[in-house]
């Protein structure tokens, strides 16, 4: 009887699964493996909002195992010793994984080869698994990987997608291999109130859900803030329980400049990966040095729990900063927003907020979190790296009515659309009467702060 194992990390479903059905295809027994990691706790990237999604996704996937006839298998300790002590339980010859991009990733991958390779087991990594192009398959002439989004897209959308692979009818686990309880998230303190569910189940659905409904209109409306036209699926390709590829094939049959405008955002996150495989390194430090000498977090105590708590005393901001707080989620447009004002409007070094949205945001992704950060503050890809969004511009744009504004700032519920993004215009004594709090900083002064720093007034 041969046995492989199959160790999940970012890609906890079994729809579209090429390591397990490769593993199914090699061997007569398969052993479903996650290892909860305690090098991810120590990082910090646990944070309870994921630990809590993540508790979802395993128990959804041990469901749809059992269905099947297998189960899952959930070890928590180093991955390279846990794996290895998982194959030499079973008399696996293979162990079969996706193909992850960050630093962290690379060198898991390093030392389970070395150690793997010790016992007599092969490593087979597979790509395209996380992503829908793997990492490093589309590169301009002379460098690894495309540094501007509009030519790797062009690219991107001419490379031949693998086919995909429906989900196995019968996986058959060795009875020996020794599990431990899944996780749960009735286990986990300080949860976002509002925090969805996670699992392969509730994701397609979603997906189905919301293509069938609102990606006819996401190109017109996926920045109105009020209308969330957005698919929230975010958390499921974070945690790998839809399939990037599959999505983008489904989109593509669907058809429509709805699901183009749904494509290319898949190929930004694509874009994202293939940037930090070939430079680990912009995780914590700038791609693009712009020789800023930011406000640490200690120089800026006070700018930086306002605008953690949601009382910048602007609307838009605050809405964003308090929808994260109770969702641990937040909408994109408001996400640019939001990091544009901590660091270039309150001259806040990125890496504060980039942390404070990992604490919170349940799709917390390391490659998107920080290099969307990096975008915003001007020392990643961004082509305009000295653009500053003004909030008061934006929620005109964005959220003309003040419904996205009232939704999560209550105190201006009953502020009338010409003034629900400028508090600070109605009379003294309406405004004192309102509770909400007057701006932390006039935005011409952190313009003109912002200017002063890069050299540009």
């Amino acid at each position: 009887m041969t046995v492989a194992v199959v160790l999940f990390t970012s890609d906890l479903r079994l729809h579209d699964h090429p390591p397990l059905r490769a593993a199914l295809a090699a061997a007569d027994e398969v052993v479903p493996l996650f290892v909860r990691d305690p090098g991810v706790h120590a990082a910090g990237f646990d944070a309870p909002n994921r630990a809590a999604f993540l508790a979802d996704c395993l128990r959804d996937l041990d469901a749809s195992l059992r269905r099947r006839g297998g189960r899952l298998v959930v070890r928590t300790g180093p991955v390279v010793r846990e794996a290895g002590a998982v194959a030499a339980e079973c008399g696996a010859a293979e162990v079969h994984t996706a193909a992850g991009v960050s630093g962290y990733a690379q060198r898991r991958e390093e030392r389970l080869r070395e150690d793997l390779g010790r016992r007599g087991v092969a490593l087979r990594v597979h790509d395209a698994v996380i992503t829908a192009v793997a990492a490093g398959a589309v590169t301009p002439a002379g460098s690894d990987h495309y540094a501007v989004f509009t030519p790797y897209f062009r690219r991107w959308s001419q490379e031949r997608l693998r086919e995909t692979c429906s989900a196995p009818r019968t996986v058959r686990v060795p009875d020996a291999v020794r599990g431990e309880p899944l996780p749960s998230r009735d286990e986990l303190p300080g949860l976002s109130p509002g925090l969805p569910a996670g699992g392969e189940t509730r994701g397609r659905e979603r997906f189905a859900r919301w293509a069938r409904s609102r990606m006819a209109e996401y190109e017109e409306g996926h920045d109105d803030l009020a209308g969330d036209v957005t698919s929230r699926l975010s958390p499921h390709l974070h945690f790998g329980t839809l399939s990037p590829v599959e999505l983008v094939q489904r989109a593509r049959a669907r058809g429509g400049v709805g699901a183009e405008a749904f494509v290319r955002q898949l190929c930004w996150r694509d874009f994202h990966h293939q940037v930090l495989a070939a430079r680990p390194e912009a995780s914590r430090r700038d791609y693009r040095p712009r020789h800023d000498r930011w406000r640490t977090e200690d120089e800026a105590a006070e700018d930086v729990a306002a605008w953690r708590e949601g009382r910048t005393g602007y609307p838009l901001v605050d809405a964003a900063m308090r929808q994260l707080l109770h969702e641990g989620w937040m909408h994109n447009r408001a996400r640019l927003l939001a990091a544009s004002f901590l660091a270039k409007t309150l001259y806040v070094d990125w890496r504060v907020g980039a942390r404070h949205f990992l604490d919170l945001l349940v799709d917390g992704d390391l490659v998107n979190n920080q290099l969307n950060w990096q975008w915003v503050a001007g020392t990643g890809t961004d082509s305009r790296p000295n653009r500053v969004l003004n909030p008061v511009r934006q929620g005109r744009r964005y959220d003309p009515s003040g419904a996205y504004v009232r939704r999560w700032v209550p105190e201006l519920e009953n502020v009338d659309e010409r003034n629900v993004h400028e508090p600070w215009r109605l009379p003294e004594d309406r405004r004192a009467a309102l509770g909400y709090p007057a701006p932390l900083i006039d935005l011409a002064d952190g313009l003109a702060r912002f200017q002063h720093a890069r050299g540009l007034d």
